[in-house]
């Protein structure tokens, strides 16, 4: 039986990093249909700045945040998941319509689990879940890239854009990146990207020099600020997929659908919910991880009573490669 009372990150009202404040709250009891996870890592997500910023619509304070975790089955009253496996989750309604993973346990529905087999280290099993389901999802479903395309990962040092580097250089695409940082180009080439572009918000040029005829596929995860640009790199035929907002901006202030898209030029987005989760092979990451034949790039590890420092670090853009919180 779990203890009756859990620590937890708990945000009862909008604003810096500093509204998240530490709270011994009960442990959730699940109810059939749902599991209760003893959170052992989870991974930090901008949506969850944008949350605790009160910039998330419809989510209701005091809330626990976190849309992903791994851990271990404490119960499964439905008797979907045996006590004591390993396993993750993701999305869902985690920390938005439900209390998510900023806690040591934590209670998902049972269709948003994933039982996982590994002897991967908890710091690294953490960083896996959300990072690779946005990645993968986005190259698979929404750009469906294939081998021997170009893809252009207009934000390559968030932690997203390391992974999808390192995907599509596994699935046999030429993979180019971008940073505004001239000191992070041997970062990213290390990670895979054949060629890097120092960004400046109008590299469209610059793409053009190197693939004259632009670049098959563009992950977006800068945003708007950057979207009408990443649509100019595109080659005739070829698909930009807006999934990431570290420019922090959802939206345009005008918007002419005929000017800003190319002729023939495919835009779409990717968002990524519970099922998305599901859909994503995360053993076979977990086991090429594993097996030393991909390397995630992890950028801090935390605890969970550094919780507000850990989101400062979100905030200031300052990791490197995807944060880590351990319980």
């Amino acid at each position: 039986m779990p203890a009756l009372t859990m620590k937890a990150a708990v945000i009862r009202e909008p604003g810096a990093p500093e509204v998240l404040e530490i709270e011994e709250l009960p442990v959730p009891q699940p109810a059939p249909g749902w599991v209760l996870i003893r959170v052992k890592a989870f991974g930090l997500n901008r949506s969850e700045l944008f949350t605790r910023q009160g910039l998330s619509p419809g989510v209701q304070f005091p809330r626990v945040l976190g849309i992903e975790a791994v851990g271990v089955v404490e119960n499964a009253p439905g008797g979907e998941f045996k006590p004591g496996q390993t396993v993750a989750t993701a999305m869902g309604g985690m920390g938005r319509a439900f209390d998510g993973s900023y806690a040591e346990y934590t209670s998902v529905p049972a269709r948003q689990v994933q039982a996982i087999t590994t002897s991967l280290d908890w710091d690294t099993l953490g960083a896996l879940p959300e990072m690779m389901q946005t990645a993968w999802g986005a190259l698979n479903s929404a750009l469906r890239l294939k081998a021997g395309q170009s893809l252009l990962i207009r934000g390559g040092t968030t932690s997203v854009g390391l992974a999808a580097a390192v995907l599509a250089k596994r699935q046999g695409a030429t993979v180019a990146a971008t940073t505004r940082k001239a000191d992070r180009e041997s970062m990213l080439k290390d990670n895979g990207a054949d060629h890097v572009f120092i960004d400046n918000g109008e590299i469209a040029g610059d793409v053009r020099r190197v693939f004259p005829d632009g670049v098959d596929k563009v992950l977006e995860l800068v945003g708007t600020t950057t979207l009408l640009d990443s649509l100019q790199s595109a080659a005739r035929f070829g698909s930009v997929c807006m999934t990431g907002m570290v420019g922090n901006a959802w939206e345009f202030d005008n918007f002419s659908p005929m000017a800003a898209i190319p002729s023939t030029v495919n835009l779409t987005t990717y968002s990524g919910g519970s099922q998305d989760f599901i859909d994503t092979p995360l053993q076979t990451v977990v086991n090429e991880v594993q097996a030393g034949r991909m390397t995630p790039r992890i950028g801090r590890v935390f605890q969970l009573d550094d919780i507000v420092e850990a989101h400062r670090c979100m905030q200031d853009n300052a990791a490197g490669g995807k944060i880590v919180v351990l319980t």
